[in-house]
């Protein structure tokens, strides 16, 4: 991905940006009418001081209050496409991921919007996307400040947990059909930043688990999502399974919150900092 800024003698610079699937847009001025069809984009903007600019809003982004009075226009994974044209934006940014989301992608394309779709894996790719969002939003300055403050958030976080003993977490995304979070997520990220190591060793972002092989790793803490994609998880104390794990028997269960927890906006470092309070008292 490259980024093409404007130096402070040529404001009037085009902006020019090639995006995570090598789609490269040319904007003749920062943007003012922008859709974000992922939630953690949502939060970028508002964190730049550039909620302003965001027209609409989808389904699932109503319980920001910044956000709920715009209007909705589907879904992250189908958004409606007369909705969206209807709001005239400058921009619509998405997130890069399943294969149904880049198809609407591509249909929103086709009818003349510009799109960005940007992957978000890690807090360096937080950094990285909010400095393009900045600079599309006419806010570098906002972005370099914001993400130099976010750095050094890490840099405590990782100085106050170094030495201590990692303990071995897991992370449940869903239940039943047991989902786990491997280590290719911004979930085993914060793991990881708070003093802890994901017992899952999976590359991948979300990982099937078996409960013979949790029963296995049996992890000294166990941290249970909730949100849209576990939306009520039994208690580990009802799962017959369960009952036997050393983090059960020792009360080292914590519910966390989905949209902090995996979501990889600016929630995601107060979720490693609120962690690492919990973890190392």
């Amino acid at each position: 991905m490259r980024v093409q800024t404007a130096s402070a003698e040529d404001v009037a610079r085009p902006i020019v940006i090639t995006d995570d699937t090598g789609t490269t847009l040319t904007f003749s001025q920062p943007v003012r009418r922008v859709i974000a069809l992922y939630g953690a984009f949502n939060e970028i903007f508002l964190a730049l001081g550039a909620g302003d600019l965001l027209v609409a809003r989808t389904a699932a982004d109503g319980n920001l209050s910044q956000l709920a009075a715009l209007p909705a226009i589907g879904t992250h994974m189908r958004p409606n496409a007369e909705l969206v044209l209807a709001q005239r934006p400058d921009l619509v940014v998405q997130l890069e991921g399943r294969s149904e989301a880049q198809t609407q992608t591509e249909n929103l394309r086709s009818l003349g919007l510009n799109v960005l779709t940007f992957e978000v894996n890690s807090f360096d790719r937080l950094f990285e996307v909010t400095q393009i969002l900045g600079r599309l939003a006419g806010r570098e300055q906002e972005a370099t400040a914001l993400v130099s403050g976010w750095k050094k958030r890490l840099d405590a976080l990782r100085s106050r947990t170094a030495g201590k003993p990692a303990a071995r977490i897991f992370y449940e995304v869903r239940y039943p059909n047991l989902l786990a979070a491997g280590r290719g997520g911004i979930s085993s990220e914060i793991l990881s930043l708070a003093g802890g190591e994901n017992v899952v060793t999976d590359s991948k972002k979300l990982v099937r688990f078996s409960e013979e092989a949790l029963i296995a790793a049996d992890p000294d803490v166990y941290l249970i999502q909730k949100g849209p994609m576990n939306p009520a998880p039994t208690p580990l104390a009802e799962r017959d399974h369960y009952k036997g794990l050393r983090a059960v028997r020792e009360g080292r269960v914590l519910v966390v919150d989905e949209e902090r927890f995996a979501r990889p906006g600016p929630r995601a470092l107060d979720a490693a900092e609120e962690l690492a309070n919990w973890l190392h008292p």
